[in-house]
């Protein structure tokens, strides 16, 4: 009996242990200093820890999932902006378009307007509020009074610090900054601007190719003219030229020269660069190509001068990669030419730059944005960017090469063409079609290209 009641004692002091230590693991939880997993959960979900009654014992809420309710977020271009499925990375970025709108419940409409009536209805729809679109397709050339009617949001004003465009940069990029902040965005790529030149041409006339010149250093202005002016001749002597230098619209020679020797027509702040020596420079240069020494075989005078090349009786053309893809001859690739005032960084001018843009007036834009950011979160199958695309405009990887690393990335973007009022096509025509002095031109509107630009800072 007595050591039935000494087992008795010893059992009651072990409860008692026990509630003490259950009750100061209570009044733990309760003063708010929860540690561990639930602890992060706690303050992802509601931005502080749980300390009510029930001492954080019950699990924390899950955010709740995005339901767009069936909403459709529009895409627009001025061609159709929906992957075609053609390749397996096209396939694949719709699979993956599919799963979001599962996912997210809304579905995506592609929008192709006429590019000679895109800008007029992205602007009147977007200046009643009910954009045309959510996302746009939109030139650097034509943004500008955009930006300045506050049409299009900066970048920073519908992403996240978590977002790949704000980190990585792996499935959409920045573009250059226009107007004082960040507005475009785009898919990493490839873009080649640079000399074009027509390798069995070459050959057939036993001029050096380009690539040789640039490779030894001695590609430049000069060197580029003795090739032109090497390659034109009258083969058959009979008194007409067979073969020519070079073929392109002398406004598009202009532009790329003048950047290739540090100066543009109007600068990224929106200040004159016409009057710039460097400029000058550049003008004298394409103005010896077309006027002095006749270098260059000309049938339209226009900016549809680049498909001259493709007569395949033309050595060289400044031209894209995008125009490339229907030639009957073999064509290398070289950076533009350098000139004397190079600032070494930019190779051709980016008079054509388009890219990605959010309206104003677009419900959530956040999360259209991410979105949209997502549905290029997908496997690839190229071994290097452009793959492909550079594989169907270059047979030799010495070409893929030199666009990859000295032309991909190195255009400076020009904007003066769509700068209300500037006398761009005025001076050009001067210069290069009724043979007008350079200086004496440039001086004679330099007034009215200064009052141009001055109303978009204004």
């Amino acid at each position: 009996m007595k050591r039935l009641k000494v087992l008795s004692l010893l059992l009651l002091a072990v409860m008692l242990v026990l509630a003490a230590c259950g009750g100061g693991s209570k009044t733990t939880n309760n003063s708010g200093s929860s540690t561990g997993s639930d602890s992060g959960a706690q303050t992802e979900n509601s931005g502080s820890s749980n300390t009510g009654a029930d001492g954080g014992s019950e699990p924390s809420e899950e955010p709740a999932p995005i339901d767009l309710g069936g909403r459709t977020i529009r895409v627009a271009a001025w061609w159709d902006p929906k992957p075609a499925g053609n390749t397996v990375d096209e396939q694949a970025r719709l699979d993956k378009i599919a799963e979001l709108e599962q996912k997210y419940n809304f579905t995506f409409e592609w929008i192709n307007i006429p590019y000679e009536e895109y800008l007029d209805k992205l602007t009147t729809s977007t200046l009643a509020g009910e954009p045309f679109a959510d996302i746009a397709i939109i030139e650097y050339r034509q943004v500008l009074p955009l930006i300045k009617q506050g049409l299009v949001l900066p970048i920073s004003e519908f992403t996240s610090a978590t977002d790949d465009i704000n980190n990585e940069q792996r499935l959409l990029r920045k573009l250059p900054a226009i107007g004082g902040d960040e507005y475009a965005f785009a898919e990493p790529g490839v873009s080649v601007v640079g000399v074009f030149y027509n390798r069995d041409l070459v050959k057939r006339l036993g001029v050096k190719d380009p690539q040789e010149l640039f490779e030894a250093g001695q590609w430049n202005w000069e060197s580029f003219l003795d090739l032109a002016k090497q390659a034109t001749r009258d083969t058959d002597n009979d008194g007409v030229i067979d073969t020519f230098g070079y073929a392109g619209w002398h406004a598009d020679a202009a532009r790329h020269f003048a950047v290739a020797n540090g100066a543009m027509f109007v600068n990224e702040d929106l200040t004159l660069g016409m009057n710039d020596p460097r400029m000058i420079e550049a003008l004298e240069f394409v103005n010896r190509l077309y006027n002095v020494e006749n270098v260059v075989k000309v049938k339209t005078g226009d900016w549809t001068e680049g498909d001259t090349f493709k007569d395949g009786d033309v050595l060289m053309s400044i031209n894209y990669d995008w125009n490339m893809g229907d030639l009957s001859f073999e064509v290398g690739v070289v950076p533009n030419p350098p000139g004397p005032q190079s600032d070494g960084k930019h190779t051709y001018a980016n008079a054509t730059q388009n890219g990605w843009f959010m309206l104003k007036g677009v419900k959530d834009p956040q999360i259209v944005y991410s979105i949209f950011e997502q549905s290029f979160d997908y496997p690839r199958t190229a071994e290097y960017l452009g793959q492909d695309w550079l594989e169907s405009r270059f047979k030799t990887e010495k070409d893929i090469q030199i666009a990859l690393n000295h032309i991909n990335g190195t255009g400076r973007i020009t904007i003066e063409e769509y700068i209300q009022d500037f006398p761009f096509y005025a001076i050009m025509d001067e210069i290069f079609v009724q043979n007008q002095s350079v200086s004496a031109t440039i001086e004679k509107y330099v007034q009215q290209a200064e009052a141009a630009p001055e109303k978009l800072r204004s």
